[in-house]
Parts: structure tokens; C-alpha cells; sequence
């Protein structure tokens, strides 16, 4: 299945572009393409867990499965003042 990984702010950054096609299996869950991520961009890594993930623009936890279509997001950190 393909799904369509959106990448914002400090994940933009490291990833080196704003969103990417991901052909995963069938039954993937949130966390196990969080997982995938890390191994390939490190810098991600660094983060002690999964930042707040979005399925469709509707926040949902790692447990989640993706299906073909799919648009998800993982929410970067953000500091303001």
C-alpha cells in the first residue's frame, strides 16, 4: 500500500523535502513508520518517543493501522514566545 508522509517544520529540515510516497505492507500501524523514519533520517532518532502523529488531518496514536491513501504527518515540536 502507498501512503503520503508529510514532513514539517524541523522534520522538513531533516528530511531534506516536505513529503514523500511510502510503499509500506498491509497492516502497518503509526508507530512501526515513526520507526522506519528514524532509521533513515538519525536525527529523528533523537527524539526521546513519537511526536503527535496525524492520519487525514485527525490526530491519532501509534497504535493506528494505515491504509492505501492514507496522508500522515508527524508533528514536530514548535517553540514560540
Amino acid at each position: 500500500m502507498r501512503v503520503n508522509l508529510l514532513y514539517f517544520g524541523s522534520f522538513r529540515d531533516a528530511a531534506g523535502l516536505s513529503e514523500q510516497v511510502r510503499e509500506l505492507p498491509e497492516g502497518t500501524r503509526v508507530r512501526q513508520l515513526w520507526e522506519a523514519v528514524t532509521r533513515e533520517l538519525p536525527k529523528l532518532a533523537a527524539f526521546p518517543a513519537m511526536p503527535p502523529a496525524a492520519v487525514n488531518r485527525e490526530y491519532v496514536n501509534g497504535e493506528t493501522v494505515l491504509r492505501d491513501g492514507d496522508e500522515v504527518a508527524f508533528l514536530p515540536p514548535v517553540a514560540g514566545g
